[in-house]
């Protein structure tokens, strides 16, 4: 189903077929359009969050289009057609200025909203219809965004991870050495590693002691807690190293107290966190790496692992544990998952390393697969 995101594309369609038959608008302001829309049929199209009044709106439903209308009240749009760009969820925060990224931020804002309501309650049908509304949105947009970015290597890792651990600095070189490889890097787009696997990402065109002098940068506020201070570190570090490579970044409003990471150039970001989580393991096709984490990266673990059980996509990729000895004997995971694999076919592609150039070499000598 064709979907028309602006008005370009909108004057350019109608000027080509001269109807809406079908179609899908999403979040166009259609108010100067109004004649054109009346002079042709719109059987079975669908209009979410445009601007239609009056006689328009009447001759659309008439015609047999639905019409989603837009929501009063809430700080994002629901129909939005591209995913979050580089930044722009911290707009209405100044690094350089006196305020708060906890009141100030669009991202923040948007938390503040949806944590109106205590977790495991019902909460309002227009609330939750807004969310769902949303996180199809970035679905649909995430899936046209991933068309253009085959090899999608993920880096997942725990967010209490500090900008001046060794392990913040060798996520951060996986992330570089993969974005030199040409695979495109994701994360689930907070602090600690998520973040780290985004900073090589967008440093991967610079020389090598870019990084290094990017960390020593970082590492002057390496909690995440105190945002505006960890933020600006941030900043300073995208000002002094501008116009980086692309990385994606997947983060949710579920742990909406943790800033989405700065040097991600896209971010879906989500309400809810199961389908974020399902999401982001299933478009990492050239595998995923786990850092050390806790309770949140163990289940994406086996997570991922049920995927490549089940084969659930088709594909069968990669599993890579960074720091053997974390993986092995602090949370044991890498054992439980051999055991767990026996002698199906993604036992194979079940490795460890302690270094990025270890990770690296396991990837590029396994590669995914289709099972069956």
């Amino acid at each position: 189903m064709l979907e028309i995101h602006d008005l370009a594309e909108f004057d350019a369609y109608v000027a080509r077929v001269q109807r809406l038959d079908g179609v899908v608008v999403q979040g166009v302001d259609l108010s100067a359009r109004e004649q054109v829309i009346q002079s042709v049929s719109c059987v079975g199209a669908t209009f979410l969050g445009c601007r239609l009044h009056g006689d328009v709106l009447e001759h659309v439903v008439a015609g047999g289009a639905v019409v989603f209308p837009r929501l009063p009240a809430i700080p994002f749009d629901p129909y939005r057609a591209r995913l979050y760009g580089h930044g722009e969820l911290l707009g209405g925060w100044d690094p350089s200025a006196a305020g708060s990224f906890d009141r100030d931020a669009l991202d923040s804002r948007i938390y503040a909203w949806a944590s109106r309501h205590p977790r495991g309650q019902p909460i309002p049908v227009i609330d939750a219809l807004a969310q769902r509304l949303h996180d199809h949105a970035i679905d649909d947009a995430l899936g046209e965004h991933l068309d253009g970015h085959r090899d999608v290597a993920a880096v997942m890792g725990g967010h209490s991870m500090r900008r001046t651990d060794d392990t913040y600095v060798t996520v951060a070189e996986l992330g570089r050495a993969m974005t030199r490889e040409g695979w495109y890097v994701a994360t689930g787009g907070g602090p600690g590693a998520m973040e780290a696997a985004n900073l090589g990402a967008w440093l991967a065109t610079r020389p090598d002691d870019a990084l290094d002098e990017a960390i020593v940068i970082l590492a002057a506020a390496d909690d995440y807690r105190h945002s505006d201070r960890y933020l600006r570190a941030g900043a300073a570090v995208l000002e002094r190293f501008p116009d980086g490579a692309e990385s994606l970044a997947v983060p949710t409003w579920f742990y909406g107290h943790e800033p989405t990471n700065q040097f991600a150039t896209s971010v879906a970001k989500y309400f809810a966190n199961s389908i974020r989580e399902d999401g982001l393991l299933a478009l990492a096709t050239r595998g995923v790496v786990f850092a050390p984490g806790a309770a949140g990266t163990l289940q994406e673990v086996f997570q991922d692992a049920t995927q490549n059980h089940y084969d659930v996509f088709g594909t069968i990729s990669p599993m890579v544990f960074l720091n053997t000895e974390f993986w092995t004997e602090v949370l044991p995971a890498e054992p439980l998952l051999r055991t767990l694999a026996g002698e199906r076919p993604y036992a194979s592609l079940i490795g460890s390393g302690d270094s990025a150039d270890e990770v690296m070499d396991f990837l590029r000598s396994h590669r995914p697969f289709r099972a069956g």
